[in-house]
């Protein structure tokens, strides 16, 4: 009689036990920008190890300006600071400064900078094996 086939191969513990990495692509303005902070929050909650990195261009970044805030009137500086606080990373395209006219300092003090958002996000992709969620 032939024997039960077995299961899969499951992965090798130390993989397992590596945090998930990923990038979060924000590009389209304050209502992507709410809809993906709350996406970041909801997986943190099920996964809080996972290392989180936002990355900002185009329009993508006003939610980042000191005193931006929700369609309900609440400022994003609190949830950018509570996120901090849990790992997330948040870094903003200079070449969308560039662009707009804008200066780093109208950002918040948890906003870094890259010298390009799309070669960030594609360097964090490659080199870092980070999975990708445009929300």
């Amino acid at each position: 009689m032939k024997e039960p086939a077995k299961p899969a191969a499951t992965a090798p513990t130390a993989w397992a036990q590596e945090p998930v990495r990923v990038v979060y692509h924000f590009v389209d303005g304050l209502e992507q920008a709410s809809r993906g902070l709350e996406y970041i929050r909801n997986h943190l909650e099920a996964d809080p190890k996972a290392q989180i990195v936002v990355v900002a261009h185009a329009a993508g970044v006003d939610f980042l300006m000191k005193g931006a805030k929700t369609a309900r009137g609440n400022e994003y500086r609190q949830a950018i600071e509570d996120l901090e606080l849990q790992g997330v990373k948040f870094r903003v395209c200079e070449i969308t400064l560039r662009e707009r006219g804008m200066r780093r300092d109208r950002f918040v003090a948890e906003a870094g900078f890259v010298p390009s958002g799309v070669a960030e996000i594609a360097r964090l992709q490659r080199r870092e094996g980070n999975a990708y969620i445009k929300p």
